[in-house]
């Protein structure tokens, strides 16, 4: 499982989106989960960053799910026509 920062905003994505890519890489499960619980502070970036992970755990052949989205990002993600792709683990 990977675990998201407390605070991803588009200040923090670059370098979340690195940090969650190479956990990718070295992530042997056939699922990846994403851990968003920590999650206090962000903004869309947050799901830029989120479906980037899901393409990019996809293109490797693996599942894709988030675990503890918050409910805010949840409704973001329903506005943008996301949500879909934010499956909950």
């Amino acid at each position: 499982m990977l675990v998201l920062p407390s605070e991803l905003t588009h200040q923090q994505a670059s370098a979340s989106l690195r940090m969650l890519l190479q956990g990718l890489k070295a992530h042997r499960d056939p699922q990846l989960v994403v851990d968003a619980g920590a999650l206090t502070a962000f903004d869309s970036s947050a799901l830029a960053v989120l479906l980037e992970c899901r393409r990019a755990a996809l293109s490797e052949g693996k599942s894709f799910s988030v675990k503890a989205l918050p409910a805010s990002l949840a409704t973001l993600a329903g506005l943008y026509g996301v949500q879909e792709l934010l499956p909950a683990a």
